[in-house]
């Protein structure tokens, strides 16, 4: 029976995994993450980064080299039924069998596991999908973003407690993809763990709990998603001057301000990681100084640091020397 036993019990220990394979390509190098139960977990990185690969290991699709992978305390080597079923997939590919229904994809998905059938419980899975009027419909005949959906029908289908999501809402579009956020909300909602990759960094600060960026086989962070907007977010002052100014004047050069638009904006950075305290002060200084300065203001507004840019800044600090590369790819 399924037991919830709060945000901070993990539901999958990964330690020390790696991944090598036979050319040589280190996919996994000793990655080390726990999944909390009930929790979105989202994970971030480029291409061949090593997304896919930690996915299909935990999975039981790939073997791995080295480390060992927990599943609600399932190890996934020696107690691999039991793991696995715990688990429902959703990959990237649309891979279906054209010519079956709907409805018949789904039962036997869910037979696959040994469940017993459930009609009820399908009709509901369906219904939360929206598919239930496609329910006798060939795949052939469904669009690539119905197909999704039928995707996750059948990694629902026996009931999982975890739900990997590779990239699900690649190549469909907006209002589809803003009701598979409701859905995975109201996954988790229920007690469904739900680890998702995507490439769209919105989706990930709209819905994850937590945030994983992994470049380069590694895991280079982990992070509650409010807490690292918090750390590495920073915001932005932009001030509207009342005149345009040529260049800064020296008495305000230790404020690190920048000029925008001509000389018409003031831009003042700062670290969201101090003490907030420190900021307002800091803030309040500035302004006395440029009404020392004589320099007026119309309006003003602060802006933070987006998800995306803290990715692309974690990973560009993680990126290897170009020479580096071709040094090592010359050996």
């Amino acid at each position: 029976m399924f037991c919830y036993l709060g945000p901070m019990d993990s539901i999958i220990s990964i330690s020390g995994l790696s991944k090598t394979y036979a050319s040589g390509f280190a996919a996994l190098k000793g990655v080390d993450l726990d999944i909390r139960r009930g929790e979105i977990f989202a994970l971030l990185g480029p291409n061949g980064a090593g997304k896919t690969t930690l996915i299909s290991v935990v999975c039981g699709l790939v073997n791995v080299s080295a480390g060992t992978v927990r599943v609600d305390g399932h190890d996934i080597v020696r107690d691999y039924r039991a793991a696995r079923e715990r688990i429902g997939l959703v990959p990237q590919e649309l891979t279906t069998d054209a010519f079956e229904t709907v409805w018949n994809t789904v039962s036997f998905s869910r037979g696959l596991f040994g469940k017993p059938p459930d009609p009820a419980y399908l009709e509901q899975l369906l219904k939360d999908l929206s598919l239930w009027a496609k329910k006798d419909a060939k795949l052939m005949m469904l669009s690539g973003g119905m197909k999704r959906r039928v995707l996750i029908a059948k990694a629902l289908s026996h009931e999982p407690r975890i739900l990997f999501l590779d990239e699900p809402t690649a190549g469909v579009d907006v209002e589809l993809r803003r009701d598979m956020w409701q859905l995975v909300r109201r996954l988790r909602d229920s007690g469904v763990t739900v680890i998702l990759t995507t490439h769209y960094i919105e989706e990930a600060e709209e819905m994850a709990d937590r945030v994983g960026v992994i470049t380069r086989g590694e895991l280079i962070l982990v992070e509650d998603k409010a807490a690292l907007m918090n750390k590495l977010g920073g915001k932005q002052l932009t001030l509207q001057l009342a005149a345009p100014l040529a260049e800064v004047p020296p008495s305000l050069a230790h404020h690190g301000l920048k000029l925008a638009k001509g000389g018409a904006e003031l831009i003042y950075c700062y670290d969201m990681s101090k003490d907030a305290g420190a900021d307002d002060t800091a803030i309040a200084d500035l302004l006395h100084a440029l009404g020392a300065a004589g320099i007026g203001f119309s309006d003003l507004h602060t802006t933070q640091r987006s998800l995306e840019e803290i990715f692309v800044s974690l990973v560009s600090e993680r990126a290897p020397d170009k020479g580096t590369a071709a040094g090592e790819g010359a050996r």
